[in-house]
């Protein structure tokens, strides 16, 4: 039997059935000494999503790397390529984390913070290949590289969520993340005119191809931008998150006036970007100072639509182009699954999920794909999310204190669906839905974890292993519900909370 270096590129491709793009990363992974393996797993009664969750695993982890110059890392790019660049790394953070890749999404994210610099203004490198150098197809000199504008945004906010799901204190303390925090808030934002005043305002400074240095947007099609309304939303979940950063610091007076600019960019989306008389947000503003297009997923995947009629445009919007959009663009679909859970539309996100995991589908290979559909399975399906509690920090320990919420999104293909082995701060978690009205909650960890569970329908009884519990009515982007104080699970134990 020949061994896996004895067998030709070709020859692996065919015999796996890869397309030609996948097979290096894939070949790389078959090539270790070890199989990558991951303790997270998922049951349910409908075959189906259990089949999606499978494969996203197992093409997941063919993409994961750790002995390499550049540290332990992910593909999360181009497949072939070698590489992670920021907006793909930000965006499967999550799918990563509940696999048990903690460390590798550190070093990544690390790696963009550490190689901020002045002499590229204030831009880290778009993509980072294996051998820990700038990916020499997009990167040529300090002035003459690829970049997307909203890329240091999402790194900063992508920080701030691992730092929520891990509990790791580095991403509050360590001086390379916080130089890329305040360089990025401050500097960069300045030197590409991108504050609330000033963005309106900027000219265009997107150098000449084959580079584009200062893409005011993800959207690649054109060069006619100034500014892409996927900027200002990622803008403000940075803002909100460096806000929320410093007030777990301590520093008052940065997180106020990072909550206040985020403000402003919110209400800048949610006014000069709102086609009142058409009833839509725009998506681009162009150099004759016009708006065009239409905008929806990128406003709702950072939760800056206002509620009400302007979040059911944006919904519509989305809807319409997962319909429309070419089967290729995995890039924007591969998320639409985890925003549609989020605004309580099960029924699209479960077919989404089932469409982009689906044998044969369509670039289903590019790592974006398998990663998000892992996350919107545990944070959309299963609804699991790592939230603050009460949004302070625990001076007397110097630890802060994070609670686990819960809240199903389960549709009539599926009677009930349980996660095991999640990683969260403190332990692991399993959770099981008997619908959407009951939730058994076990901490399977050796430290005690808070644990508040939500339910999208309205109640009016709530109960915890049988006696009744605290709880309030609320009303967010996700419809009517209601929400449960935060309990205590101890290590080992398993709490029950039904709503009727």
């Amino acid at each position: 039997m020949q061994t896996t270096n004895q067998f030709t590129r070709r020859q692996l491709t065919k015999l796996l059935g890869l397309a030609p793009f996948a097979a290096n990363a894939t070949i790389r992974a078959l090539a270790l000494p070890a199989k990558r393996d991951s303790k997270l797993d998922l049951y349910s009664s409908d075959p189906q999503i259990v089949n999606a969750f499978r494969w996203a695993k197992e093409q997941a982890l063919a993409y994961v790397f750790d002995d390499d110059p550049v540290g332990p890392w992910y593909e999360a790019a181009l497949p072939g390529r070698q590489a992670f660049c920021m907006r793909d790394t930000a965006h499967q953070a999550e799918g990563a984390q509940a696999l048990g890749l903690a460390r590798w999404n550190h070093n990544m994210l690390r790696r963009f913070a550490e190689n901020i610099s002045e002499s590229r203004d204030w831009c880290s490198y778009w993509e980072i290949d294996r051998l820990n150098r700038p990916a020499p197809v997009d990167y040529k000199s300090d002035k003459q590289f690829w970049y997307n504008l909203p890329a240091n945004y999402d790194i900063l906010d992508a920080c701030y969520r691992m730092f929520l799901w891990t509990g790791d204190r580095s991403y509050l303390n360590d001086p390379i993340f916080l130089n890329f925090y305040d360089r990025t808030i401050v500097d960069y934002t300045a030197r590409w005119s991108l504050s609330p005043d000033r963005i309106m305002k900027r000219t265009s400074n997107i150098d000449e191809p084959p580079f584009f240095r200062g893409d005011p947007t993800y959207e690649e099609s054109s060069r006619d931008n100034l500014v892409g309304v996927d900027l200002l939303a990622t803008q403000y979940a940075a803002f909100r998150a460096y806000a929320m950063i410093q007030m777990i610091r301590g520093d008052r007076n940065k997180s106020a006036n990072a909550l206040q600019t985020a403000g402003q960019i919110k209400q800048l989306i949610n006014t000069t970007w709102w086609n009142s008389a058409g009833g839509y947000y725009y998506a681009f503003f162009n150099k004759q100072h016009e708006f065009t297009g239409r905008a929806g997923a990128d406003i709702l995947y950072r939760d800056a639509a206002e509620p009400g009629t302007k979040t059911a445009s944006a919904i519509d919007t989305l809807l319409n182009a997962m319909r429309s959009e070419p089967n290729d663009a995995v890039e924007a679909k591969s998320h639409y699954a985890e925003t549609l859970y989020r605004y309580g539309r099960t029924r699209e996100a479960y077919e989404q999920v089932l469409d982009l995991s689906r044998a044969g589908r369509v670039r289903r290979e590019y790592p974006e794909v398998s990663y998000s559909v892992m996350g919107a399975l545990v944070t959309g399906l299963m609804g699991v999310s790592i939230q603050p509690m009460d949004h302070v920090l625990d001076t007397a320990s110097a630890s802060f204190k994070p609670m686990i919420a819960t809240r199903p999104a389960l549709n009539s293909s599926s009677d009930w669906a349980e996660i095991r082995n999640l990683p969260v701060p403190g332990g692991m978690i399993a959770v099981r839905h008997h619908g959407n009205n009951n939730t058994e909650f076990t901490n399977q960890g050796n430290t005690p974890l808070d644990w508040k569970p939500i339910f999208h329908e309205s109640a009016r009884i709530v109960q915890i292993d049988g006696k009744p519990a605290r709880h309030q009515a609320i009303s967010d982007f996700a419809g009517e519900g209601v929400t449960v104080k935060p309990v205590e699970v101890a290590p080992g134990l398993t709490l029950r909370a039904v709503a009727r």
